[in-house]
């Protein structure tokens, strides 16, 4: 029996997969067009299984050579001659597995180089009667990149040589890692390990220029996502409704691979195949509670870049708006690390999932800091009665305790935080029972709409800061819009007042507004 795999390589054979023939066709065609190329993408994007499968495609018109530097030392880069022959070793293994002749596989080893100019006269010779591809995945493993780097401008000399028909090599290269060859001193700088001279800038930046640009999308949308459950359910006659589910995934995931395949095994394993809308949002609230690696990597990369924890929480926190250019050293790091995404020239968190941890990184991080402003002693069975969730006495207690507890003094901090204060008090109520999101499109430095679920129940809570009775209508409108998309009646609007020598006594009262009830609080 097939199963959904989250742990490295895909098969056909024995996993439930999305149909990437399109994808690996278009890459393929960089192939034939004798590209060289790096697929740069985050942690766990599916770039071995793409590999693997785009093997599989050319094989028949190319030798492919597909080696991996992962588990390789850092030992194996100390020098040209210790590089050149665990590449060379390398080789001779991977095409053990493939259709070339045993004299051809041992010839690629009977060779003295030593240097990469040895290298390069060798690769001539074993290229000039074949077409063979090099794949090399997982090329950002190791940390010592200064001979790799140097290796890399050997094959760029040999392949501008080739252009001019002056050589012979590589019919094409693709490298595979989370950072792009062109770029990979931002990993050293992003670990903190290195700052380059000006000198060596120029080579960190110049041996992959040959690259043309990789822009095949290897996210799953919702009609690729249909194909893997269509497999699943094609074995297990469950009677979900594959179009629905599919679209209700890629809601949370935005088609990012592991987000995919773990809340599919996570139905299939843990929820006794609960393959409906609200199986899918409980998989989710389980995947964001559970550890695992792409969610570790979030953390530490913020952990350890404080401009990058400044600028992800003045996006989510403060509803900053920033452009997506490449150019801003920030931004390439968010979008190395899967965090963020350009979306028509606008910085975007890449997913809902991505959000809500990165939201709950936040709220922990705020709960345990020296300066802490935590809201205390309202407890979950004070808003909770039968199971049902009361939130106009979430939002009044929330007020009263805001009053009492924050004076004028902590007013610079209320208007940079005050959002996340309301997520802090928020997050342990509804611990173990409830779920919330916030809605990307919404958030900016003046609204954040928040969608809570809990015991199926849906309360929509739209935050604001004070900019006069004229917004205050605006607000209104705005919370009724989203409450028709949700066929909502009643909402609720919480709005942060920060205008100094003012009556801060908390207000809140319902009103009726085009026939539809809003709880109104200020605080």
């Amino acid at each position: 029996m097939r199963h959904f795999n989250v742990t490295g390589l895909c098969v056909p054979e024995e996993d439930y997969m999305v149909d990437i023939r399109n994808k690996i066709e278009q890459i393929k065609k960089l192939v034939d067009t004798r590209c060289y190329f790096t697929i740069n993408r985050a942690r766990q994007y599916g770039k071995t299984t793409t590999l693997a499968c785009l093997r599989h495609i050319l094989k028949d018109e190319y030798t492919v050579i597909s080696i991996s530097f992962e588990g390789i030392s850092d030992e194996s880069f100390v020098s040209e001659k210790v590089f050149c022959l665990m590449f060379l070793r390398k080789i001779s293994k991977a095409l053990e597995f493939t259709s070339v002749s045993e004299t051809y596989r041992k010839e690629w080893l009977t060779n003295d180089a030593s240097t990469f100019e040895l290298l390069g006269d060798h690769i001539t010779r074993m290229c000039k009667a074949n077409r063979v591809v090099l794949m090399i995945d997982e090329v950002d493993k190791t940390s010592n990149n200064q001979t790799f780097i140097h290796f890399l401008g050997m094959l760029r000399d040999k392949f501008l040589a080739r252009k001019n028909k002056q050589d012979y090599t590589f019919h094409s290269v693709i490298l595979a890692g989370v950072y792009d060859i062109k770029n990979i001193k931002l990993k050293l700088i992003s670990e903190g390990s290195y700052t380059p001279t000006p000198e060596e800038s120029k080579l960190y930046n110049s041996p992959w220029n040959i690259a043309v640009s990789f822009k095949v999308d290897m996210s799953f949308n919702p009609n690729e996502i249909a194909t893997m459950l269509a497999e699943y359910e094609t074995d297990h006659n469950t009677g979900m409704d594959i179009a629905a589910i599919s679209e209700e995934i890629h809601s949370y995931t935005n088609g990012y691979p592991f987000l995919v395949s773990r809340i599919c095994q996570c139905i299939d394993e843990e929820l006794h195949k609960d393959w409906t809308c609200d199986g899918v949002h409980t998989a989710v609230k389980a995947l964001l509670d559970e550890e695992n690696t792409l969610f570790d990597d979030i953390y530490k990369n913020l952990e350890n870049n404080k401009d990058l924890y400044n600028f992800v929480y003045g996006i989510l926190i403060l509803g900053e708006s920033y452009s997506f250019k490449f150019g801003n050293p920030v931004v390439g790091l968010a979008h190395t690390f899967g965090i963020i995404e350009n979306n028509n020239g606008a910085v975007v968190l890449s997913n809902r999932i991505f959000e809500t941890l990165i939201y709950e990184y936040f709220i922990s991080k705020e709960q345990t800091s020296e300066e802490k402003r935590i809201i205390k002693g309202v407890l979950a069975s004070d808003i909770i009665c039968d199971g049902r969730f009361n939130m106009q006495l979430c939002l009044e207690k929330f007020a009263a305790h805001y009053h009492e507890m924050f004076c004028e003094r902590d007013a610079e901090f209320l208007e940079r935080h005050g959002r996340l204060l309301f997520l802090s008090y928020l997050r342990p109520l509804i611990n173990g029972y409830g779920f919330y999101h916030i809605e990307s499109e919404t958030r900016n430095q003046r609204r954040m709409d928040i969608v809570l679920d809990y015991n199926k129940e849906q309360f929509i809570i739209e935050l604001k800061i004070w900019h006069g009775e004229k917004y205050k209508q605006e607000a209104y409108q705005q919370l009724l819009g989203y409450m028709a998309g949700k066929n909502a009646d009643i909402g609720y609007l919480l709005t942060f007042d920060f205008r100094k020598n003012v009556d801060r006594q908390p207000c809140a009262q319902w009103v009726e507004v085009e026939d539809k009830r809003i709880f109104d609080v200020v605080v």
